[in-house]
């Protein structure tokens, strides 16, 4: 956060209205907790109540909240990068339900078979199967 402090002071009076969101669901939590203002998520495709529970927890101060909640999920935030994103999460949003198809657009195609196995044991770690 020193370098988009940096940044904001750069901004001067506009600095107020320039929000820090992350980009890194295995981060974002600490992030927020920090004073970041919120995140961008992939693992909120597949439970956004829960993230949504993380980020007001970490919003309104309560950092026990937001990490106990972000706890089952630490797995998943990871293994839904074991391809470029989004191939795992399309894949893990079918294996849920979520979705009739993994298909991805081209350039990029489903997931590899040979991490079905990594991402459905991060579901299962994460509660959701």
């Amino acid at each position: 956060l020193n370098r988009v402090a940096s940044l904001k002071e750069a901004l001067g009076s506009n600095a107020e209205s320039f929000l820090q969101y992350s980009g890194d669901d295995g981060t974002t939590t600490d992030f927020v907790i920090a004073g970041g203002d919120g995140c961008i998520s992939v693992t909120a495709n597949l439970v956004p109540a829960q993230m949504s529970k993380i980020m007001k927890a970490g919003l309104d101060g309560d950092a026990e909240l937001a990490r106990k909640l972000n706890e089952p999920l630490a797995v998943l935030h990871k293994k839904l990068f074991v391809e470029s994103n989004p191939i795992p999460a399309k894949w893990a949003a079918k294996r849920l339900g979520l979705m009739e198809s993994a298909y991805c657009r081209p350039p990029l195609d489903e997931m590899d078979p040979a991490y079905s196995s990594v991402v459905e044991e991060a579901l299962r770690a994460a509660g959701l199967i």
